[in-house]
């Protein structure tokens, strides 16, 4: 079930909008100012935004420049500005579509389907990409999100999370990791040091224990 946030000042648009893609079994929230919708977003993933452009506090364009800075997930601009000086401003600050209000809900629904079916589009090509419990490792770009989010390795750590990616559920040794990653003769005991450092990183993203011990046998990256 996809998961979209809608960042609308007006109740009554934020209301209408909410009913009918729950009908259409999307999960849906709502937050009325940009701070709000940032910061849900820091805690919550979702596949799509909708984003005012007027809002109360920092505007819709600052909040879809920001946006950009961390995620990649489509934002379609909805917005009662509709010149096409508005409309060229907020594609060039990052939003993938704009809807200028009133609309037809058919129509949005049409824009939101078309802007996730892209996603999907896209995704079923990068064969360099692996994803686990939240975690997406694209071995292509070399980077990692956690629940949409950036996460910054050292190269140690991300040749580490890469490994127990490709081999989620499987219990790996400690000889096992240290011939993988370090390709060398180390004592074990370097493996459990960015094990440590690795999971640091994760928590403090709020992200459930992925990293699990295996007592006299390793490790093993599997969902509580």
């Amino acid at each position: 079930m996809k998961r979209i946030l809608i960042i609308e000042d007006d109740p009554h648009v934020g209301s209408f909008v909410k009913k009918g893609l729950e009908e259409e079994l999307y999960q849906v929230a709502v937050c009325t100012t940009g701070e709000e919708g940032l910061t849900l977003l820091q805690h919550q993933a979702f596949d799509l935004v909708i984003l005012d452009i007027m809002l109360p506090g920092i505007s819709g364009l600052e909040v879809c420049t920001r946006m950009r800075q961390k995620y990649k997930m489509p934002i379609l601009m909805l917005t009662a500005l509709g010149t096409a000086e508005n409309v060229a401003l907020g594609l060039n600050t990052g939003a993938d579509d704009y809807l200028v209000k009133p609309f037809k809900f058919i129509e949005l629904l049409a824009r939101i389907k078309s802007l996730l079916r892209r996603v999907e589009e896209i995704d079923s090509v990068q064969h360099d990409v692996f994803s686990f419990g939240g975690v997406m490792i694209n071995d292509d770009r070399k980077s990692v999100t956690v629940e949409g989010k950036v996460l910054m390795l050292t190269s140690t750590e991300y040749r580490l999370l890469l490994m127990f990616v490709k081999n989620a559920r499987r219990v790996l040794s400690r000889q096992d990791i240290l011939s993988e990653v370090w390709g060398e003769e180390l004592s074990t005991n370097v493996v459990d040091v960015y094990v440590n450092y690795l999971r640091k990183k994760l928590d403090a993203h709020d992200h459930p224990k992925l990293i699990h011990t295996v007592t006299g046998m390793g490790y093993v990256l599997k969902q509580e």
